[in-house]
């Protein structure tokens, strides 16, 4: 109930004086540490009930709480909204009262889908509050259950049917109810396998359809090649971007909402030799938990991160890939510092996450908005903490570190293969040693391993070569045991699901500051700060590997 909202739920339960402030944070930690949501820990707990916990929402969002749905609220008001309306939106309206359309909603807190029945209904729309086990029951006794298109049934029909496919007429096609439909479905699907990504590439003789999950592609049944502009073009209309153009890359965004969920996806087109490539990467809060303690990584990593970010001043990066979860990683760490004292500013390309409480600002490259000039006009905003997406160039590098020794905290990220490379990549850009000596608090390095699937964990006896390639002494691995993912419908025959994070901290001490003034080599960095206690990420790693979380496959893959 609420997973996705939890630190909503927290504030609700703490203003309704269900818990003091001791116990939500207990509660937090449960929360962060099994993956188990805040209102099922709340409810687990005995410190409320359902009624109780949906009575205090209601009161938080200033609407009407439903103990029942109501079973028969007159065909006139369920015919407000499609079945298909009803079953993307989870609701069910169940007054129509001077001009207001009143709907219990699975997910009441959704204010996007509020505004988009607004403009469907073109009427006051508000949600009441009901148990959203009862809201799921109302919607499928109101309106059937969801008609199970499946995309062979969907392909067919567009077949048949008589959709425009070709490239001068994409507009037209774009807007045919089938195409609508195909899309809608890929989305769905999508939202469902939690991917993070969904990859539109049209070749020469095929029309390829990719999902990213868990860092894996996986292909989904190819739809005919010529529907790819019709499709292309349906995603640039809902991302508002202009389909007449095809000749350059173009960027935007969608916000909708999926089963119930606001759901928001960030979109990138290139023109390729076959017609537009175009990726959304999903932005979904509810399999996102912006919270240190939810990071899987040790506890002197989440103090010392701690640590860092609650300095006065200084500066702390977060580097590895991309797709490593480093803007997560930040986030959680504003979160950390995120109170009514402190003032926080953000520039980021683009803004992928809104958090409450923190002013953040999308770069905008065609203007000259570039994380240089945002940084240079935060200065002027009298900021505590300052995050900048990544340190591209020297000019951002210089003023990250003139906010940082003017008394700011400056978070960011940098590419680079392990926490002592930061140093050197800073030193390549034409940073000056004693400044970065000056003004670095730390970097965390970090990669994202797949875990092993819960559902069907093995354990097996590796063979010896593979773990001779772990470069590990023969006593430390003596008597451990191994685990692989044999494959089940849970993980899609992958034997993996979910990911696993792997941490490298490096503090900066004055015996690194000393190193760093005269340039040593990366290596060197690094033998000193293991001496100092860092532990490598090979070493994060083989934590990992023991404590049953991921296979000397992906360990071996990442490090």
């Amino acid at each position: 109930m609420f997973d996705e909202h939890s630190d909503i739920i927290r504030d609700i339960a703490l203003e309704a004086g269900l818990v003091d402030a001791a116990q939500a944070d207990e509660l937090w930690e449960s929360h962060a540490t099994t993956g188990k949501s805040f209102t099922a820990a709340l409810l687990d707990a005995g410190l409320a009930d359902r009624p109780t916990l949906l009575q205090a929402v209601a009161d938080h969002l200033q609407v009407q709480y439903y103990s029942a749905v109501p079973t028969d609220p007159g065909s006139d008001v369920i015919r407000l909204l499609k079945p298909a309306q009803a079953h993307k939106y989870v609701a069910v309206p169940v007054a129509d009262d001077a001009g207001k359309v009143v709907l219990v909603a699975k997910d009441p807190f959704n204010s996007a889908a509020v505004g988009e029945l607004t403009f469907i209904l073109q009427r006051d729309v508000e949600f009441a509050v009901a148990d959203p086990d009862q809201v799921d029951s109302a919607v499928i006794r109101a309106y059937g259950e969801p008609s199970a298109s499946s995309m062979e049934d969907l392909l067919g029909e567009i077949e048949q049917s008589d959709v425009s496919q070709g490239e001068e007429d994409v507009a037209t096609a774009a807007s045919q109810a089938p195409i609508i439909r195909f899309v809608d479905l890929v989305l769905q699907e999508a939202v469902k396998a939690k991917a993070s990504d969904i990859h539109f590439e049209p070749f020469e003789d095929q029309f390829r359809i990719r999902y990213r999950i868990d860092g894996s592609l996986y292909e989904m049944a190819p739809p005919p090649k010529n529907l790819a502009p019709a499709v292309i073009a349906r995603v640039k209309v809902l991302s508002a971007l202009n389909i007449a153009e095809r000749r350059v890359p173009q960027d935007g965004r969608i916000k909708t909402t999926i089963g119930g969920r606001a759901i928001d996806l960030r979109v990138s087109t290139l023109p390729t030799q076959f017609g537009e490539s175009v990726v959304l990467r999903i932005l979904d809060k509810s399999v996102v938990n912006l919270s240190l303690d939810a990071l899987s990584m040790q506890d002197d990593i989440k103090d010392g991160i701690r640590t860092m970010v609650n300095r006065p001043n200084g500066i702390f990066i977060v580097t590895g890939p991309t797709g490593s979860g480093k803007t997560t990683t930040l986030y959680s760490a504003l979160r950390e510092v995120n109170t009514e004292d402190i003032k926080i500013l953000t520039a980021e390309d683009p803004v992928e996450y809104e958090v409450e409480g923190i002013m953040q600002v999308p770069i905008n490259h065609q203007v000259g908005l570039t994380f240089a000039a945002a940084l240079r006009s935060f200065l002027r905003q009298d900021p505590d903490t300052i995050m900048v997406g990544e340190i591209r160039d020297l000019e951002t590098a210089q003023i990250a570190v003139q906010a940082s020794l003017t008394g700011h905290v400056v978070l960011s990220t940098l590419h680079t293969n392990d926490a002592p490379g930061a140093v050197t990549r800073l030193i390549d850009m034409g940073l000056e040693p004693f400044l970065i000596s000056a003004s670095l608090e730390g970097v965390l390095a970090q990669r994202l391993l797949r875990r092993i699937c819960r559902s069907c964990k093995t354990a097996y006896e590796p063979d010896k070569e593979v773990v001779a390639m772990l470069d590990v002494d023969a006593l430390e691995i003596s008597g451990k045991e191994f685990f692989f993912g044999k494959g089940c419908p849970d993980c899609n025959r992958s034997g993996y699901r979910g990911r696993q994070g792997l941490f490298e901290l490096m503090p900066i001490n004055d015996g690194i500051r000393t190193l760093i003034t005269q340039k040593a080599p990366t290596l060197v960095l690094k033998q000193k700060s293991v001496e100092s206690g860092m532990r490598p990420l090979r070493e994060d790693g083989l934590r990992c590997i023991f404590d049953g979380h991921t296979t000397i496959e992906e360990v071996l893959k990442y490090t």
